[in-house]
């Protein structure tokens, strides 16, 4: 629960507008009303404004401060339509199909954010990932600087010997099945940069399998191999303040006393904050089981590699969870520089020096 503190308290320095498609959703209502309280920014609630409220009134929810739009009444509905023909037209849409695609809340939300008329997009809570994401992935894009889309986890664990001090990022948990290296490095360096932003230390990456620096033999060990030896340059590259070390074992990566006798010389070993996972099976699996028998606080999944800041909440979150992913995107879309100003002072001056 610190860590989701933390975030709110850095969102509140810079509040932004969140735009969550599922208007009438219960728990959206819950969590866009502690949004606004919370003084982290403005929500925005798509969907028939007269349910919108019905279900408000039934929850005895306050809608103050609570902007609500139905895509069907907007007056960007066209100039949106338009914006997605052009967008989409390598595939042929136009007319009615362009249309009923912005009366779909979810891409309605996805332009909005797409044309800065929000600063994040939070969906999912009673939607399957395909429905999110492909709106997403069809209008907001990948990033320039990136070249994958991929997901992350943001776990938070009673014990604070794990991770940093109990907050475990873990990824790819919700996009890509089976990463090739290049993936694989791209969700690295993406899930170090999330951690970087949220947490302002330097992330110790760890790129997981079965076995430990060749313990065993198999092409998937060596794609994670080849994959952490690809992260480590491009982070050299990108002047990323983070170490990546792979292939490992999660106790190694975790425990101390096992990558003490395994791995004394790795800077990541026995310390990991960040855990990549070598397929989405065992990154899906692990976050899952972390989370319910472990009972750790999960949030996401959040989105990584996109030119915006989105999630896709499980259909299994709870209001509170709902509003810890509504505060991470809100913080993805603050610079580094501006939330950690004496660190970034700090990064640049060691950089001038050497």
């Amino acid at each position: 629960m610190h860590f989701i503190a933390t975030i709110i308290e850095k969102l509140q320095r810079h509040p932004k507008r969140l735009v969550f498609p599922e208007g009438t959703e219960p728990r959206v209502l819950q969590a866009a009303r502690q949004f606004y309280s919370l003084r982290l920014g403005a929500p925005i609630l798509l969907g028939d404004r007269a349910k919108i409220k019905e279900a408000a009134a039934q929850l005895n929810v306050s809608l103050e401060g609570v902007r609500m739009i139905n895509p069907e009444q907007s007056e960007d509905l066209e100039p949106f339509v338009r914006r997605y023909e052009l967008l989409r037209r390598v595939k042929g849409v136009q007319g009615k199909e362009a249309r009923e695609a912005m009366l779909n809340p979810n891409y309605f939300g996805a332009m909005m954010v797409a044309l800065h008329q929000a600063d994040g997009f939070v969906s999912g809570a009673n939607q399957s990932s395909g429905s999110v994401l492909r709106p997403l992935f069809q209008i907001v894009k990948v990033a320039p600087e990136a070249t994958t889309a991929s997901s992350c986890m943001v776990l938070e664990v009673e014990d604070t010997r794990f991770g940093q001090e109990g907050v475990l990022f873990m990824a790819d948990c919700g996009v890509i099945p089976e990463p090739n290296v290049e993936q694989l490095c791209d969700i690295a360096i993406s899930t170090a940069q999330l951690a970087r932003l949220l947490l302002g230390t330097r992330p110790r990456v760890a790129l997981l399998s079965y076995s430990t620096k060749g313990s065993a033999t198999h092409p998937s060990i060596g794609k994670v191999q080849a994959a952490t030896g690809l992260a480590q340059q491009k982070a050299r590259a990108m002047n990323l303040d983070a170490d990546f070390d792979g292939e490992l074992q999660v106790d190694a990566a975790l425990v101390p006393e096992i990558a003490a006798r395994k791995l004394p010389a790795s800077p990541v070993a026995g310390r990991a904050n960040v855990l990549i996972f070598p397929d989405l099976n065992a990154g899906n699996i692990g976050s899952k089981l972390l989370q319910h028998v472990a009972k750790a606080h999960a949030y996401g999944q959040i989105l990584l590699g996109l030119d915006r800041p989105a999630a896709d909440v499980s259909r299994g979150s709870n209001a509170h969870d709902v509003l810890g992913v509504a505060a991470i995107v809100g913080v993805q879309s603050i610079r580094y520089d501006v939330l950690h100003p004496e660190m970034a002072q700090a990064a640049y001056k060691n950089k001038t020096i050497e």
